[in-house]
């Protein structure tokens, strides 16, 4: 029996609340980066200037991770109550772990006697927000349980092997995101310390994506994912537009072009989200709730919609606007 599509309402509310992902996926994930990269040097210059290249971005980058929850809560609650139910865990320590690197980012400054507690809960913090969020990704590439509209697994479902995988995986991916955008924001010692990372971290970053795409094609979930690549043969234009822009980052990286291994390593994780996009769909929540049957009432998505075409615009438009008053690099701090 098939069920009935999507309303239009329907839609435009899972473009928007995927879109939010993926701008928040990499406006967040180079600052989380950057964090992952900050605990691996000792340097006190090189931390300040790296604190020093996302100081005006931080806090806004989150935002888009707000209109994520709030947009799920407000219009399609049934993949919020089973999103929260399955991952509660992750949840918390990913809100435990922003709120560590919040207060570490700006306590190091005003506190020398523990400037060490500050510096390790920003490093360990940025490791656990981008770990759960992979592991999550891994945990719903997996299949989430869910019965009649609700979970039904346990609360430790999520930390499966080929979770920890993706969990690592994004790791070393936000850290390539952080090493781009470092390139991009600095000069001199700082620049060429992150470009003598970007090598390693694409190789790794690669081993594991092929790993985690192969692992996801041969077990468990493999037959559904099979069966919507095999229907749409031209979803794989996007993993072969990962590869070419892993490779354009490494091309860039060698030849010194400062703003390009940025940008490719987003086309790249572009191309892993609609890649995600295309196994998934039309599921929300792979592979039980659908797009259809998890939307709230019409009348509830029309009365969010005339408040969303005013807020969106406006946020994005900051987001914007701040990028473009602090573009360039930075060479003394925003101090």
């Amino acid at each position: 029996m098939s069920e009935l599509p999507p309303s239009d309402l329907a839609l435009f509310w899972a473009g928007v609340i995927a879109l939010a992902i993926m701008v928040y996926v990499i406006l967040d994930g180079f600052d989380l980066g950057v964090g992952i990269l900050f605990g691996t040097t000792a340097d006190e210059a090189k931390r300040v200037s790296m604190m020093n290249t996302i100081a005006p971005f931080w806090d806004g980058n989150e935002t888009w991770l707000v209109i994520v929850g709030a947009g799920l809560f407000a219009t399609f609650p049934t993949v919020y109550a089973v999103f929260l139910s399955a991952f509660y865990i992750p949840v918390l320590l990913l809100l435990f772990g922003l709120i560590f690197r919040g207060v570490a980012f700006e306590f190091r400054y005003r506190s020398q006697r523990l400037r060490w507690l500050w510096d390790g809960g920003f490093f360990i913090g940025s490791i656990v927000v981008a770990f759960v969020q992979g592991a999550a990704v891994g945990a719903m590439m997996r299949g989430i349980r869910v019965v009649d509209g609700q979970y039904v697994g346990g609360s430790f479902d999520w930390l499966h092997p080929f979770a920890v995988l993706t969990g690592i995986g994004l790791v070393f991916g936000y850290a390539l995101l952080g090493a781009g955008w470092i390139v991009l924001k600095s000069d001199g010692v700082l620049r060429d310390w992150a470009y003598a990372r970007i090598g390693w971290l694409l190789a790794i970053v690669f081993v594991i994506i092929a790993a985690a795409f192969a692992t996801v094609l041969s077990v468990d979930t493999g037959a559904v994912v099979q069966g919507h690549l095999a229907d749409r043969a031209w979803g794989w234009v996007f993993p072969l537009l990962g590869v070419v822009a892993l490779l354009g980052a490494a091309w860039a990286a060698r030849a010194r072009r400062d703003a390009w291994p940025l940008a490719c390593t987003a086309l790249f994780f572009v191309s892993a989200f609609l890649t995600l996009g295309v196994m998934f769909w039309p599921y929300m929540v792979p592979y039980a709730i659908t797009v259809a049957n998890a939307a709230a009432p019409e009348a509830s998505l029309q009365f969010l919609f005339y408040g969303g075409v005013v807020v969106l615009p406006v946020i994005a438009i900051y987001t914007i606007g701040v990028y473009w008053v602090f573009r360039g690099k930075v060479r003394t701090g925003y101090g």
